[in-house]
């Protein structure tokens, strides 16, 4: 098809936008993964993408466009199943706290990757704060896979694990917006399916979508409302937490009611050096963790096989000091 008809399609020329199908969707995004697609046309079709929102079909088909053009990675079978977490955004106004729940997670043993970008934009990303705590980013593959083998732990650009999907998030500073790349992210898998991810979204439609997403295709994650789009539980409510498997869902925590907590615990200001200083105290002990995080831990714990039910998750994490004292 022609990227005119595309457009037509996208920005309803004849009658009102329209929802491609799966096959379609599965299709376009090839030739953008593949950068078959010249400049103009494809900055038009990721406005009309944005413009018009995506259903379901879309997702599926993009999703299925990406997942081949992911280098893979792999992990020691026998033990829990590597947690993946996405970092697009960075933190603006909380200090990023996404370092310190991969971080935690590795002292359990449980393999994390961590990809994510390399410019914060003005906010504070976790590359920024993984350099301050002195921990390199992976710059090949093969770097990657020793850090994942030998630490059980590594942070790698997006783009090195898919370079097409990595040119579509570069268009954000070209084009001011971002595009549905910037969600798509957050589904990548380079463990081909043998992975629970961590995925943040915001309230609203976007959730339900997912929702959705992880109930047809019943790959393994957890979805909760992230903390300005970032993949950790806010420190001052806990959000809806939910874990998605086999096409089944499970609530593991509600979202906390009630109004905003202040907490004078977290870092003093939110820039990288700070929180890394923060992120320092409580991974030895020193600060409590925010019980938002403990019940986040908790969650993948379970979800990643490391404990067989939510109530053993709870016990580890109450027996490991991570429950803040009342």
């Amino acid at each position: 098809m022609a990227y005119a008809d595309w457009l037509q399609r996208l920005l309803g020329a004849q009658g009102g936008a329209l929802a491609l199908s799966e096959e379609d969707a599965y299709r376009l995004a090839g030739e953008m993964f593949d950068g078959g697609v010249p400049e103009l046309e494809m900055g038009a079709l990721l406005l009309a993408l944005r413009g018009k929102g995506l259903a379901l079909e879309e997702w599926l088909g993009f999703y299925r466009a990406l997942t081949p053009r992911v280098h893979r990675l792999r992990w020691a079978a026998g033990g829990p199943l590597p947690m993946v977490l996405s970092s697009q955004r960075g933190a603006l106004l909380e200090p990023n706290l996404l370092p310190l729940l991969a971080l935690v997670l590795k002292l359990f043993g449980i393999p994390v990757l961590v990809h994510g970008t390399l410019q914060g934009g003005g906010r504070v990303a976790c590359v920024h704060v993984f350099r301050e705590l002195g921990i390199p980013t992976c710059a090949t593959l093969s770097q990657a896979q020793n850090a994942l083998d030998g630490e059980g732990f590594a942070f790698v650009p997006t783009a090195l694990l898919a370079p097409g999907l990595g040119a579509l998030l570069a268009l954000r500073a070209r084009l001011g917006i971002g595009n549905f790349a910037f969600t798509l992210a957050k589904l990548l898998d380079p463990f081909g399916g043998e992975s629970c991810r961590l995925v943040s979204m915001s309230q609203g439609q976007d959730m339900e979508t997912m929702r959705s997403f992880f109930k047809a295709t019943g790959e393994r994650a957890l979805l909760l409302e992230g903390t300005e789009d970032e993949a950790f539980a806010n420190p001052r409510r806990r959000p809806l937490i939910e874990l998605f498997a086999e096409g089944d869902s499970e609530v593991l925590f509600e979202r906390e009611a009630g109004p905003i907590r202040v907490m004078p615990g977290l870092p003093s200001a939110v820039d990288a050096a700070s929180t890394a200083a923060w992120t320092r105290q409580a991974l030895a002990g020193e600060v409590p963790l925010p019980m938002p995080i403990v019940n986040q831990v908790a969650c993948c714990l379970y979800a990643s096989g490391y404990a067989q039910d939510m109530n053993q998750a709870k016990a580890i994490v109450a027996v490991k000091s991570l429950v803040p004292a009342a």
